[in-house]
This record gives C-alpha cells, structure tokens and sequence, in this order.
C-alpha cells in the first residue's frame, strides 16, 4: 500500500481541520456494535419507495437514456419542480431561470452556501438542528453562528433574529431555517414566518429555508413556507427523499430568484455536473404521478408519532410537541441530570435502544434525545419498552 510522500505531509485544505465527522453517524456506528440494538438514531424511513416511481427509473434505464443530461436538469423535471412548489408554497419559480436539480438537499445546501459566501462572513444557524449546517458553512470560510431557540419552543423567534443581527453587525450574510425542524418536529407558526420575512428585509439579509419534510405534517398543524412571505430574498431548498422515501435516490432540488440562482447553479454544475438521468425520470413520475403518495406515508408516520409520544410522556420524558418531519426530541427525566451522551451511551449498552444525544444538534439540545419514528411498527414498541425499563431501573 502506498504511503504519502514525506514532503506532501500537512498540504491539505485546512478548512478541514477543525471538521470532525458527523456526530450523529458516529453515534449511529457506536451503538450498532451491539448485537440486537434497535436503532432510532438515523432519520431514515423503513418504506419503500412507491412501485410506479421505481418502474419508471428502469423504464429509463431500458430506453438507453445514458448520455449527459442538462446540467440544470432536464426541462421536464425542472417543470414539474416549478409546479410542485407553486402548488404547495404558492410561489411560481421560473423552470429556465430559477430551478436547479441537485444531488440531494444536502448537496443543494453545498452549491447554495458556496454560491452565497466569502471569507469571514457570518451565517445564524437556530440550533438545536442538524449539524452539518454548521459545518458547511465553515468549509465556505465563514462562520457559523448558533441561535439558540430552546426558550422560544425550539422555533427563531422574529425578536430573537433581530437582537442577534443587531448584536453580530453586517457580516451576517444569511440565516438558514430548517422548516419543519431535524431534530425537533416542531413547524414554523404563519405569524411567525412573516416577522422573519420583515425582519430580513431590514436588515437586508438572505434566508436558506430548507423545507426538506414539508410534506409530513401532522395533526391540526399546517406548513408554511418563508417563501411565501419573502420570496425576494429566500432560497428553498426541498427534494423527495423524505416525501416519497427515497433518500438513497439523491434527489433535491434548489429555487429562488433568477439573479441569485445564475451563481447557484454556475456551483451547483461545478458540483456534480449533471443528475443521474434514471434518477431525475423517478423525479418527474414522483412529481406527476405520485403527489398523493406522502399522505400514505404520512398516515403511517403520524400513527408512529401518536404511540411514541404518549409512551414517553407517560415515562417522564417532557418534548415540544412534534407537528411535522419524523422525529421526537425529548428531555431526559430530571433524575438523569441532563447528560444526554451518557444516557444514550446506557440506554445501548443496557437495553439496546439507539437515539441520538441531542447536544449532537447545537446549543439549546443539551439534556435531550432525539428519537427517529421512521422505524418498523414492531420496533418502535419493543424500543419504548425497553426504554420504560431501562428509566425504571435507574
């Protein structure tokens, strides 16, 4: 096996260096040495993808359509994402001009930081959420600076924004919003959304709303997109992973306005230079002819929510009440002190459950766990018996 060569040692983009790999996948790897966990760590559905959408991915495949798409996306696709969002957001996106496919939300959330930020400038991330927020915009060279919402129900209040803009100065470039939220379920009230929206464009900022789970809400809770209120001044990013369980597929797609998305998609092709031809066919089946097929999921999802969160709250576990994506964020019973990677790192071991410490997600998640419902029926009620004798035991 080759060794680097001596002199070549140390000469590495060090805007790596202080990354550290993702805590949750770490975390994920740790309780899966023991045999017989059931693993609520990873938000990953236990569905299938829907069988006309899959039919149509081989269908593409046999037509031998196996040469470079656009690498935008492929008008048809890029069309039916314009009139997806417009149905669900009540926002009408250019399919020419201001959509962009991506290799996934994540890769989408890459081409949009890169496309956004210099060297020093500053980006408000309400945490608790999902980490690699923050790390990809360090790797841009500027600075992620956590909000914490944990006294304000887990959501940016309009107040909290303008306090942190006021105290941070002009190099606030961007403020990014996880709507609804990884790991906490909670949705962005209307009223709120539009205090953002007219706090934004006072201080002349953009957003990145990330609606990724906008189509799995539950209850009487309704979404609502910043798109709607800002249009002017937010990019949206969404894709099917969630929505039509396809996470493994890389599906995402990015929208705003035509002069920003011309730098957004000059990276994003930089990026990955065009979407998988089979993939973007699965994409506009989805989009076409399977918009109804997250209400199945979702049914499946919200059942799921109802059980674990009586169950928990029944063993002393207290949450913000989950309204939408598939997961719970609980606080730990008092009498555990609030050391949630110690609790985690117990409950595996002791009772071969796995969730995820919530410090994991940022400020404001200490002394929490975030438990994904996207698991098997049978799993989830042998996991929240366990976790009910693994609290009564200690």
């Amino acid at each position: 096996m080759p060794q680097l060569a001596q002199d070549l040692q140390g000469i590495v983009n060090h805007k790596l260096d202080a990354l550290l790999p993702s805590d949750i996948r770490l975390f994920d790897k740790y309780v899966s040495q023991y045999e017989g966990v059931i693993k609520l760590t990873l938000g990953e559905p236990d569905l299938n993808t829907p069988e006309h959408v899959k039919q149509a991915a081989i269908a593409d495949i046999e037509a031998n359509d196996s040469h470079y798409a656009p690498q935008s996306g492929k008008p048809e696709l890029r069309q039916v994402i314009s009139k997806y969002v417009k149905g669900l957001n009540g926002v009408e996106y250019d399919p020419e001009s201001e959509v962009a496919v991506s290799v996934g939300a994540t890769e989408a959330l890459n081409a949009v930081l890169d496309a956004l930020l210099n060297d020093g400038d500053k980006v408000l991330v309400p945490t608790p959420v999902w980490s690699m927020y923050m790390q990809l915009v360090s790797l841009t060279g500027a600075t992620p600076v956590e909000v914490d919402t944990s006294a304000d129900g887990f959501v940016l209040t309009p107040e909290k924004l303008e306090e942190v803009l006021k105290k941070e100065g002009k190099g606030v470039k961007a403020v990014m919003i996880n709507d609804p939220s990884n790991p906490t379920g909670v949705v962005y009230p209307k009223e709120t959304l539009e205090g953002i929206a007219k706090v934004l464009k006072k201080y002349h900022v953009y957003a990145i709303s990330d609606e990724i789970y906008a189509e799995l809400i539950y209850g009487e809770a309704k979404h609502y997109s910043l798109t709607s209120f800002a249009p002017e001044r937010t990019i949206y990013v969404s894709g099917l992973s969630k929505s039509h369980a396809m996470t493994g597929w890389r599906l995402g797609f990015i929208c705003g306005p035509a002069e920003i998305m011309k730098n957004i998609c000059k990276m994003n092709n930089f990026l990955i230079t065009s979407l998988t031809n089979n993939v973007q066919a699965a994409g506009v089946e989805a989009l076409t002819n399977g918009l109804d097929d997250p209400k199945e999921f979702k049914a499946i999802y919200e059942r799921r929510l109802t059980f674990m969160e009586e169950g928990l709250r029944e063993l002393g576990f207290d949450m913000a009440r989950p309204q939408g994506a598939f997961y719970i964020f609980a606080k730990i019973p008092a009498k555990f002190k609030g050391d949630d990677v110690a609790f985690a790192k117990a409950l595996a071991k002791e009772s071969l459950v796995g969730v995820t410490p919530g410090s994991f997600f940022g400020n404001g998640g200490k002394g929490y766990i975030r438990m994904s419902y996207a698991s098997s029926d049978e799993d989830l009620h042998e996991a929240l018996k366990r976790i009910g004798k693994f609290v009564s035991e200690h």
